[in-house]
């Protein structure tokens, strides 16, 4: 009778322990399954980018956050006009030229610089700052812009979803930088100084 007993207690324990590793096993996909998702749905909506050219022996680098339209009015809507924007999302966008670039008439000096934009109707200021490192434009300072000119935005029908920067060579001595989000876009030429 005791042998039985002890008999009943480790088959008990053994559908015990194979039910609980099965438990387990169930648990721990369904967790998997739970991250695999939920990081599907934190997709950043507004990506880190760059993007970046060599134009004779200059190489110009941007860095920014892409934000998207997603069926908003931007330029007078989300943004206000005549406003400083960081022209992205998050950080402030950085420009960066390991040449001396002749931007507007103006001298660049080769370094980092953020780069902002006071977007309006007619013509929009575009501003290269010393400080390129700050959120937004928290710790925006007039005093720290190195040039800003004013330019001529241009408009299209099409919605350009993603902001989106281009830095496109025009021959070994000249370039140019353009933006473009929603449906506005601007664009300016440089030129690298030898």
């Amino acid at each position: 009778m005791r042998k039985i007993l002890q008999i009943s207690v480790i088959i008990t324990l053994l559908f015990a322990c194979k039910n609980e590793s099965k438990k387990e096993v169930k648990d721990e996909h369904q967790h998997n399954a739970v991250e695999k998702t939920e990081t599907q749905k934190k997709k950043p909506l507004s990506p880190h980018t760059s993007t970046m050219a060599m134009i004779g022996d200059a190489h110009i680098h941007i860095d920014y956050s892409s934000p998207g339209v997603r069926d908003r009015i931007i330029f007078g809507g989300l943004l206000a006009y005549d406003q400083v924007w960081q022209a992205g999302a998050h950080m402030a966008t950085w420009v960066e030229t390991n040449k001396d670039l002749q931007i507007e008439g103006k001298t660049l000096p080769a370094g980092k610089y953020g780069f902002f934009t006071i977007p309006s109707k007619e013509e929009w200021t575009v501003i290269f700052n010393s400080n390129w490192e700050q959120h937004g434009k928290d710790e925006y300072d007039e005093k720290d812009d190195v040039i800003r000119f004013k330019i001529k935005p241009n408009f299209s029908e099409e919605i350009k979803e993603q902001l989106e920067y281009k830095v496109n060579k025009i021959d070994d001595n000249n370039g140019s930088i353009s933006l473009a989000w929603e449906k506005v876009k601007i664009e300016f030429p440089f030129k690298i100084n030898q």
